[in-house]
């Protein structure tokens, strides 16, 4: 890599924060469209003042929903932080999922162990507070996904979400997942004579299924697809973090096929599809501050009825 372009990549594009906007069409005929900002891959530290102010800017985008998909922590002292970034946010719905850097702190390691695969254990790594990052997030009135499931209403649409722990760590428990949407819908207010089967479900009330992960590992996103879900959010690849123009990202960190590691696309499994959107995600360790070709990002999605 030039002087030049590690120069815009660590003094320039790593702080070129970037919204992106997409329609998803996974509502139901009639319903009013919703606005959804996912958030990915904060990698916090408390002196990051442009990154907070700029993500708090975001709360005038007037979102109906935040999809946190994790990696929110990038320092010890994070949480502060965050609570500057997100404190614009209180009163908004939101759900979230663990990432790896929510529960330990970034160390210096060799960038070039990321094209012999997805980065294994480092057993350097300082643990955070994650308890106090869920007791944050749970004053904002956000939802934990990890390895469950909730529902929401939102303009009139009834939503399940479920989600799992950050599969990068294999804290995933996919055989959760079954038994958590069946208490859900077995607590949905409108009693069993709303879910007598899904055919009926579908017709007694409008319902959109929400897959919700960190890392977007393959057998996630499979799983995901089987249990019905029509959308799917995950972050963790940073789009690759350093890509080639022409060509994309160099590695993926994950198991995920190179073009799909940011944007929205359409994940296939057997006869199953679902709209999956990854995130690039808004930081980077400490300690590898520098992305090429792969601003920074948040994502506004506009879920619109299908036609």
């Amino acid at each position: 890599m030039s002087k030049a372009t590690l120069a815009w990549g660590s003094l320039v594009e790593r702080t070129r924060w970037t919204l992106r906007r997409a329609d998803v069409p996974v509502l139901p005929a009639g319903a009013e469209p919703i606005r959804v900002l996912h958030l990915s891959d904060l990698h916090m530290a408390p002196w990051q003042r442009d990154k907070q102010d700029w993500v708090r800017s975001l709360a005038e985008l007037q979102p109906d929903l935040i999809v946190n998909t994790g990696d929110n922590l990038g320092h010890e002292r994070g949480l502060d932080g965050l609570r500057r970034a997100f404190d614009a946010f209180d009163g908004i719905a939101g759900v979230f999922v663990n990432g790896s850097n929510d529960y330990f702190g970034p160390v210096l390691k060799n960038p070039f162990m990321y094209f012999s695969g997805p980065s294994g254990p480092i057993p350097r790594s300082k643990r955070l507070d994650i308890d106090a990052l869920h007791a944050y997030f749970a004053e904002l009135g956000w939802h934990d996904l990890d390895n469950t499931a909730a529902g929401l209403d939102l303009r009139g649409t009834h939503f399940e979400f479920f989600g799992v722990d950050d599969p990068h760590k294999g804290y995933d428990r996919l055989d959760l997942i079954t038994a958590a949407i069946d208490e859900l819908r077995a607590d949905d207010p409108l009693g069993d004579e709303t879910w007598p089967d899904a055919a009926s479900a579908g017709e007694r009330r409008s319902t959109v299924t929400v897959g919700v992960a960190h890392a977007p590992y393959q057998r996630v996103l499979n799983s995901f697809v089987n249990h019905g879900a029509q959308l799917i959010l995950a972050g963790h690849t940073h789009g690759g973090q350093v890509c080639v123009p022409g060509f994309g990202a160099l590695v993926t960190n994950c198991d995920i096929p190179r073009q799909q590691v940011k944007g929205l696309s359409v994940w296939q499994h057997g006869l199953r599809t679902a709209f999956l959107n990854v995130s690039a995600g808004l930081g980077t360790s400490i300690f590898a501050p520098v992305r090429f070709a792969c601003p920074p990002e948040a994502t506004l999605l506009t879920l619109v009825p299908v036609e």
